[in-house]
């Protein structure tokens, strides 16, 4: 079998009879996942793969206004994709540097990962805060 051009989420797959669409804890929070295995990997099920691909990427010097209608138009396709989650946990994870994934164009991708980041940083520090009088008083 051929491999996919895009390298796949890896993601759970439901062992205690649960719905295959249950959400399953990623790096940053919950994110719902479906089924998968090998042969139907997430981007097989892409609407966005019955589309040009032009739509989702930009061509080189794209005015402003053109770019923005064919971002939406990207988006309104992700919209009614039904893996449009993990295209998005994708894109984050690989970082995607170009094109709409997700329904998210690059620059929004960038705002969720600073702010996934800072969360992280929040949280390490509130960790080690409440663990800081413990491990000195013993």
């Amino acid at each position: 079998m051929l491999q996919p051009t895009h390298q796949s989420l890896q993601v759970a797959t439901p062992t205690d009879g649960a719905s295959p669409a249950r959400a399953q804890p990623s790096a940053w929070g919950k994110v719902p996942v479906r089924e998968r295995d090998q042969d139907n990997p997430w981007h097989s099920d892409a609407v966005c793969r019955r589309d040009e691909a032009g739509l989702f990427f930009a061509p080189s010097k794209e005015p402003t206004a053109a770019r923005l209608s064919r971002e939406e138009a990207a988006k309104r396709v992700c919209a009614r994709c039904p893996v449009m989650v993990e295209c998005r946990e994708h894109a984050l994870l690989q970082p995607e540097p170009y094109g709409v994934w997700g329904g998210l164009t690059a620059a929004e991708r960038r705002v969720v990962l600073a702010r996934r980041r800072r969360r992280d940083l929040e949280l390490k520090k509130a960790a080690r805060a409440a663990t800081g009088p413990v491990a000195a008083a013993g």
